[in-house]
């Protein structure tokens, strides 16, 4: 499933993790009914995008679908729709047990690996290090190059500027690129699901 394009903010985002393992012989059913699932909620405001992974090996029937919404409102009016309910419904007798949902949001969806099965943020002393690993020079550039011109501006209008490049420097540049060279820590190889 490609992530759906969007130009809505994704500072507010709420991002879903749903791990379901399908019956054996059900895939290609299960495939179509999630497929079907992303094509309704793509239509509903805050959509920000869904991918779906399947299972890591043939002997694992693990699934795991990761979808995002721009805010809380969206996603509980995508949640309590009737057009989910109804696939929800034809998904569930597919499965071997029920799905495990997980709800993340803030800075946690700065820590996702795609491509990852399964996604679990990190313990949140190896997030706020790499966090402060990215924000430090972020905030040290942005003083070195702008320092003269910023100090000429009350306090107000100067926080309210560095925090604002910062903080698309950290969401857009930065946090992509520090999580994917400390992958190793932040998501050590039994963690990643990877076998």
């Amino acid at each position: 499933m490609p992530e759906s394009d969007s130009t809505l903010s994704e500072e507010n985002a709420v991002t879903v993790v749903i791990s379901r393992r399908v019956i054996k012989g059900q895939e290609d059913r299960f495939e179509e009914l999630s497929s079907e699932m992303t094509q309704r909620a793509s239509r509903y405001p805050g959509h920000l995008g869904a991918n779906l992974f399947r299972p890591s090996s043939p002997n694992d029937p693990e699934y795991r679908i990761i979808f995002k919404f721009a805010d809380e409102a969206s996603l509980a009016s995508w949640q309590s729709s009737e057009e989910r309910a109804e696939i929800l419904e034809q998904i569930e007798p597919l499965l071997v047990a029920p799905s495990e949902v997980e709800t993340m949001s803030g800075i946690i969806t700065w820590f996702t690996m795609p491509g990852h099965n399964p996604v679990k943020p990190p313990p949140k002393y190896k997030m706020t290090l790499v966090s402060w690993l990215a924000l430090y020079p972020a905030v040290t550039l942005v003083f070195f190059l702008f320092g003269d011109l910023l100090a000429q501006l009350p306090l107000l209008a100067r926080t309210f500027i560095v925090t604002a490049v910062v903080m698309v420097a950290m969401s857009y540049v930065l946090m992509p690129r520090f999580t994917r060279w400390f992958a190793f820590w932040l998501f050590p190889r039994h963690e990643r699901g990877e076998r």
